[in-house]
């Protein structure tokens, strides 16, 4: 028998015999030790392969109608039947989840347009400097085409069946190979649009705009921190990523650029503009000569449309409206209680009544005279008024300065382009083309997804259909829109949509079964009664998910135990939202800690034959413990998750 099997049946045997230790006799067991017998009855069964989904929701059934039963026999089948209903028609009309099936089609799509292999050729290339220049590449390809698809199986597939073969011929060790495969692949289910991110928002009832922003900055954080181990590691110990070869950086030249760098010069806008206005170059075509011109200065144009916004937004003059408002409403106030306070203190209204004093009528005819001056005053200084409000606008309409900080921005671009442009040769505008076929079209699609959400534009439903009908476009743009592209996308989405409603629907219905029977309140007296600081509970907390990891997916610990954690938050003061991004970083472990680590799997099932499973096993290992620091970084410095929701939604 494999050891997989053996760890399984272990930790399926440590359940159960905790379960006979902890709980009483069934003669002494209440109805919150059968929602804890539940909970353990579910982790087994999913253990043994049944369905999630349907083992949360037979297993809710069947516990709701022992706590209705408790109750009132004659109503328990009627009330087990409702609230199955009710549950299901919740998860329906939840508008979050329409988001889902949208993300994973453009997904889909995405996938089979082949832009994988583009954009690791072209990465691999621009990064051949670099040591360890091919996990380098793989790395940051996975994360890349992760992001766009949010499909881990995929990535991972298409990535061993790509990048492994090249790592392996050119020396690198299978461990090495196969952990920047598998961790690679996993990080897009961290950096948004994420699938995993719209499950716990859902669940845990956090705005899902909020768990975006949230998690662009850990996810950045997480790859460059695979990215530095790599090059550390490389530089380290050569023998297991030894550097590219000087054939292998060798990037083919169209004649034009052969003839440019030959006979004008190597670098691009000399060469380019040399041969222009030159006679020299008669043989090389202008048109030619001229889209290669506009190419080349691409990022000099992107760089001032930038800047150019940048500058609009910074000079743009003060909002005038919303400074008069509030301008003319305090000044109606202030001139309000101003006026009143003469009256009162003229006319002695403001004498306390309880010594009973009364006003003479003679005061009071005096006060009415003395009030009719007062307010001809200030009916004469209201057009004084209205008029200096008038000039107001004028004089707020200019622009505004920009600031020094700007102008020191401006300058450090300049200086970085007339750096990048003076290193920019005829082969950095092959590899500059390659990436443009390649790198970027997935990065402006992923940023204009992730911009119009984070930045309010639109909805993550509404950012979703973008994003669908932009991988239509592409997969349309590289010539593989087909009907049977169409047909397989259309198919995989709707059952990968179904599998993830009707866990939706097991959830619910567990959670409800579990709350009926009191497992909820035991869970929370017992965490309670353990007076732990916040420190201690989030350690707690992130301790369980972690191990929770080695047996189960990301699925079943977010339906299934984020329910039970959610509750706890309030009591020791723990943001929602700050809880969510730990456990997005957490979960990275799911993938990789055996024995269910589908990542593993996944590689397995294209690599040679000679790659074993203990050796894919081995490689994640140290990129599990990349993952534990990542955590512990982001506890340290919450705000580098905290910083951009608070900016953008404060």
């Amino acid at each position: 028998m494999k050891k997989e099997v053996w760890f399984g049946l272990t930790i399926m045997a440590l359940v159960v015999l905790s379960a006979f230790i902890l709980l009483p006799a069934p003669s002494e067991m209440t109805n919150g030790h059968l929602g804890l017998l539940m909970l353990a009855l579910v982790v087994v069964a999913i253990m043994l392969g049944f369905p999630t989904a349907f083992t949360l929701m037979g297993m809710g059934m069947i516990f709701a109608w022992i706590a209705y039963r408790s109750q009132n026999p004659d109503l328990a089948v009627n009330q087990t039947l409702d609230l199955m209903v009710q549950r299901a028609y919740s998860v329906m009309s939840n508008d979050v989840l329409i988001s889902i099936p949208l993300f994973v089609f453009m997904g889909y799509l995405i996938e089979r347009a082949n832009l994988i292999e583009k954009l690791f050729k072209s990465m691999h290339l621009a990064m051949a400097r670099l040591p360890g220049s091919l996990a380098v590449a793989t790395i940051v390809t996975c994360a890349i085409f992760a992001t766009a698809t949010g499909i881990v199986g995929a990535v991972v597939t298409l990535m061993g069946l790509l990048a492994l073969p090249a790592m392996l011929r050119a020396g690198y060790s299978v461990q090495l190979s196969a952990g920047a495969i598998t961790a690679g692949g996993c990080l897009g289910i961290l950096i948004p649009p994420s699938v995993m991110l719209i499950v716990y928002g859902a669940t845990a009832g956090v705005s899902v705009v909020k768990l975006y922003a949230g998690a662009f900055f850990p996810g950045l954080m997480l790859a460059t921190l695979y990215v530095l181990y790599v090059v550390i590691l490389a530089k380290i110990k050569p023998q297991m990523a030894p550097p590219m070869s000087a054939e292998d950086r060798i990037v083919p030249l169209p004649a034009f650029a052969q003839v440019v760098s030959k006979d004008v010069s190597s670098t691009v806008l000399p060469g380019l503009i040399g041969a222009i206005k030159g006679k020299r170059n008669a043989a090389v075509p202008m048109r030619e000569l001229l889209n290669h011109l506009g190419i080349a200065l691409l990022p000099a144009l992107a760089v001032a449309a930038i800047m150019g916004a940048i500058y609009f937004k910074v000079t743009a003059p003060l909002p005038v409206e919303a400074v008069e408002g509030v301008v003319a409403m305090g000044g109606e106030l202030a001139d309000s209680a101003a006026t009143e306070e003469e009256a009162s203190s003229v006319s002695g209204l403001a004498e306390p009544e309880a010594e009973g004093l009364q006003t003479p009528p003679d005061s009071t005819e005096a006060a009415k005279a003395d009030a009719v001056p007062a307010a001809e005053a200030v009916k004469e200084e209201t057009p004084a008024a209205a008029s200096a409000d008038a000039q107001a606008p004028a004089a707020s309409a200019e622009s505004v300065p920009a600031p020094m900080s700007f102008w020191i921005g401006l300058a450090s671009c300049a200086v970085a382009l007339a750096i990048f442009y003076a290193y920019f040769s005829f082969t950095r505008l092959e590899i500059f083309k390659m990436l443009l076929g390649s790198f970027f079209p997935l990065a402006l699609m992923i940023l204009a997804v992730l911009g119009t959400i984070v930045f309010g534009l639109a909805t993550p439903t509404e950012a979703a259909a973008m994003g669908s009908l932009g991988g239509l476009l592409l997969a349309a743009a590289y010539r593989r829109l087909n009907y049977v592209v169409l047909r397989e996308s259309v198919y995989l989405t709707a059952k990968t949509s179904a599998m993830v409603c009707w866990l939706f629907v097991g959830s619910s219905i567990f959670s409800a079964a579990f709350a009926l029977l009191g497992g909820q309140e035991i869970i929370n007296d017992w965490v309670l009664g353990m007076d732990l600081t916040p420190v201690q509970f989030m350690i707690l907390a992130q301790v369980v998910i972690f191990l929770l990891g080695w047996p189960l997916e990301w699925t079943e610990i977010i339906v299934i135990f984020m329910p039970i954690f959610i509750p706890l938050l309030p009591h020791f003061g723990i943001d929602p939202l700050f809880f969510g991004l730990l456990v997005a970083l957490n979960l990275q472990t799911a993938f990789l800690s055996p024995p269910v680590a589908m990542a593993a799997f996944y590689l397995k099932g294209v690599s040679p034959p000679h790659v074993t499973l203990n050796q894919i096993f081995a490689g994640m290992l140290p990129f599990m413990a990349i993952q534990v620091f990542a955590i512990v970084l982001l506890y340290m410095f919450p705000a580098i998750g905290m910083w951009l929701p608070e900016v953008l939604y404060k």
